[in-house]
């Protein structure tokens, strides 16, 4: 991990959009950079928007980000909401009808998107449509994976093979952005340019 602890910065952006598991994982150390995250968030002075819920890694990045006195915004659809599975929720809750909202409501309230490791195939599907929105000019924010101990390898391979069949254009392929730690990632973000 390499969580700088010397002095805080500003990043450009305000706000991060975090998609994460509600579960902890198999290895310590994804749990080490969910921690590592959300402190990487308050030293760079960044918000977190996340889909609620105080359990799992999710939970571990919201509580850090919300104890550093950051801004926490939990979006959650009314029918998860219900069924209790979010369990409680740090920091602000923002309740909306359904996972479209979601969408809608998670984009318009961030600047960048970062998927950890742990999630299942709703989180997939959240990730994947905002590479497609970036892909077709919706938005223009970036989309970085932390690539913890090589979790999205496979994807990325996958991605790859994608491209050299040519399903997708490279230049889409730019669209995904990857690091090994937060600093490196959130620094990437930044430096991140929309490819159309």
């Amino acid at each position: 991990m390499q969580c700088n602890d010397d002095t805080m910065s500003t990043s450009k952006f305000k706000t991060i959009y975090v998609f994460c598991g509600s579960n902890l994982g198999k290895k310590k150390s994804y749990q080490d950079y969910a921690i590592d995250l959300g402190k990487e968030q308050v030293m760079t002075n960044i918000n977190l928007v996340y889909g609620g819920g105080n359990i799992g890694l999710i939970g571990l990045i919201s509580q850090n980000v919300f104890d550093g006195g950051r801004h926490v915004l939990g979006i959650i659809p009314k029918a998860l909401m219900d069924k209790d599975i979010t369990s409680l929720t740090i920091g602000e809750v923002k309740s909306v009808i359904d996972m479209h909202q979601r969408k809608t409501e998670m984009s318009s309230n961030s600047d960048a998107f970062i998927a950890m490791p742990g999630y299942g195939y709703g989180t997939l599907e959240e990730l994947f449509e905002v590479i497609t929105w970036a892909q077709l000019g919706i938005h223009n924010k970036p989309v970085g994976l932390l690539n913890i101990d090589g979790y999205y390898n496979s994807l990325l391979s996958f991605i790859d093979q994608a491209v050299e069949e040519g399903f997708i254009n490279p230049s889409a392929r730019h669209i995904i952005v990857y690091a090994s730690n937060a600093k490196e990632l959130i620094e990437k973000l930044e430096d991140y340019y929309p490819y159309h």
